[in-house]
């Protein structure tokens, strides 16, 4: 992984920013030791088979209402 120095970021930061976006994350160093990662957000298309578009039938079930529980059980399949 590509590492920077903070004061390569401060002079650059809209083209350490593109690297990022362009999915190459980076190592921010300071005074030559590592401090943070900079990674690209991934963003995840949500499906339309998702529980959370059915979170309102999900907190009935058999005509009674479902706990807070019962529906995190559904929802993250734990």
């Amino acid at each position: 992984m590509e590492k920077i120095s903070i004061l390569e970021f401060r002079r650059n930061a809209h083209g350490v920013i593109r690297k990022v976006r362009q999915g190459n994350p980076l190592i921010l160093t300071y005074r030559g030791k590592p401090v943070l990662r900079l990674e690209p957000i991934r963003y995840n298309k949500i499906g339309r088979d998702d529980p959370f578009y059915s979170i309102a039938q999900l907190a009935t079930a058999n005509g009674r209402s479902l706990t807070n529980e019962e529906i995190d059980q559904i929802v993250y399949e734990s």
